[in-house]
């Protein structure tokens, strides 16, 4: 039953009110600070500690080898389910977003589950019943109407990249545009509105700068109480175009080219370390949860696919008074997962009146003994991942089984071994027990994958089979 906001926050507030603390701490320890980075269109892959040869993301490096890095995380292969699933700690089976709205699987665009603001719950909203105050900057591309549509999911202040329907009423705007003048410009001379209002741009602004500086600036100005900050970043989302570390003229910021890729990719590794770099000058390093992770694969090399290589993101938390210095973890999780472990750290009940998809990790970053997943799961429209330590699902859907992997011990897409039509007694019985896992787990029924919405699975197939030719044959980084 779809309940209304002020009936989850009131109910949730009287819980939370009369709550221990979900991690027992005493009642006058101040909770973690939050910070929550989700880079656009990152896989894995791309960075070096996930073993890219060539891009360079030291500080993501550090923060992996002092914190854990998630060797296997899902996400869906698609920005706008994903954003559904890591707000509300749901699968789209359960907050009813399988897709953007009007697409394959997607609901209808007036569907209520649309409405983030007015039908779900937030970790943000959940954040706020304990005290927290809480802002988001970059890209928000879900439901709602300026200049509520963010504050409506739990965030006090915001600074966002604004579509052309976001602007404020009567605004004359005087900012940049991407290609043909449709899409008001994200990076270079960025459309933004902040806590509702239009902010001019200049032609030399960048907004992932921007973006940064306002978090920047939200935590020192909340250093004294526990804060949340989602930072849903543009980057690597293209167009790409050179960055403030590569621009050699003014002309070079109109050229959208694969070859700025890593570039974007290095830069999103240095704004990650500026702040970084603000928490140690405010003294809140030891103290905040840093979590770094993506909304899906990479642009054109899985993203859209209903494939590992469309689902897996990085994962990566830090903090030095709290996360172990694991490094590597083979330990399974998704984005799902960070609801509940947000509401843990910020000691905060889960409502009950709903299912939560997602299983905290705070007992697995902090060395302690606690339930661990045994599988993870991934969806676009009616397709769906599968994946437990072992065996892959790719591409399952009410119509077709898919393709069954044995991974292994792998799980960087190397060496699987394709068991689809296997008879050997363990292919069988993986394929037995995702069976009864995905009849929990519902994907909509709708026309037959010849849809002209649907992408050709057998080209997503193949797709996933040329990474993971990529992979193998791929050096070392260097």
């Amino acid at each position: 039953m779809m309940c209304s906001r002020k009936h989850w926050i009131g109910l949730i507030a009287v819980v939370a009110a009369v709550a221990p603390s979900a991690v027992g701490r005493a009642a006058d320890d101040r909770p973690p600070n939050i910070l929550l980075i989700l880079a656009d269109d990152l896989g894995a892959k791309e960075l070096s500690c996930y073993g890219h040869p060539r891009h360079r993301t030291p500080r993501l490096d550090e923060l992996a080898r002092t914190g854990v890095r998630f060797e296997t995380c899902y996400a869906t292969p698609l920005c706008h389910p994903t954003r559904f699933e890591l707000l509300t700690g749901q699968y789209g089976c359960h907050n009813g977003v399988y897709n953007f709205a009007g697409k394959r699987g997607g609901p209808d665009p007036d569907s209520p589950v649309e409405d983030i603001g007015a039908n779900h719950l937030t970790f943000a909203e959940l954040l706020k019943t304990r005290g927290y105050a809480t802002a988001l900057a970059g890209k928000w591309q879900l439901s709602g109407k300026v200049p509520t549509l963010i504050h409506d999911s739990g965030f006090d202040e915001y600074l966002m990249w604004a579509y052309r329907h976001n602007l404020p009423p009567g605004t004359v705007y005087q900012g940049g545009f991407e290609g043909n003048k449709e899409k008001l410009a994200r990076y270079w001379h960025p459309s933004l509105v902040r806590n509702g209002q239009y902010v001019p741009t200049q032609p030399n602004d960048f907004g992932p700068d921007l973006f940064t500086d306002f978090l920047i600036d939200f935590m020192r100005r909340k250093k004294s109480e526990p804060f949340c900050a989602y930072y849903s970043m543009c980057q690597t989302h293209g167009p790409w175009f050179t960055t403030p570390d590569t621009t050699k003229s003014e002309s070079d910021r109109a050229v959208n080219s694969k070859a700025n890729f890593q570039a974007n990719v290095e830069y999103v590794d240095k704004l990650v370390g500026r702040m970084i770099d603000a928490l140690d000058e405010l003294g809140l390093r030891e103290n905040t949860i840093v979590i770094f992770t993506g909304d899906n694969g990479t642009g054109g090399e899985g993203k859209g696919d209903a494939t590992e290589l469309g689902a897996r993101v990085p994962l990566i938390v830090n903090c030095p008074g709290r996360v172990k210095a694991v490094g590597t973890s083979d330990e399974l999780v998704d984005l799902s997962d960070v609801f509940p472990s947000l509401a843990e750290w910020g000691g905060a009940q889960l409502p009950d009146d709903r299912p939560i998809d997602g299983r905290s990790f705070v007992s697995l970053v902090e060395g302690r003994a606690g339930p661990r997943r045994e599988w993870i799961f991934s969806y676009l429209g009616d397709r769906r991942i599968l994946r437990d330590k072992r065996w892959l699902l790719e591409d399952n859907s009410p119509h077709q089984l898919g393709r069954l992997y044995d991974c292994g011990e792998r799980r960087d897409g190397r060496d699987y071994r394709d068991v689809t039509g296997s008879q050997e007694p363990e292919a069988v019985a993986a394929r037995a027990r995702f069976d009864a896992l995905l009849a929990n787990l519902p994907a909509p029924i709708i026309a037959e994958a010849g849809s002209p919405k649907a992408k050709k699975p057998e080209r997503a197939q193949a797709r996933a089979e040329r990474a993971r030719a990529k992979a193998a044959a791929a050096k070392s980084p260097e």
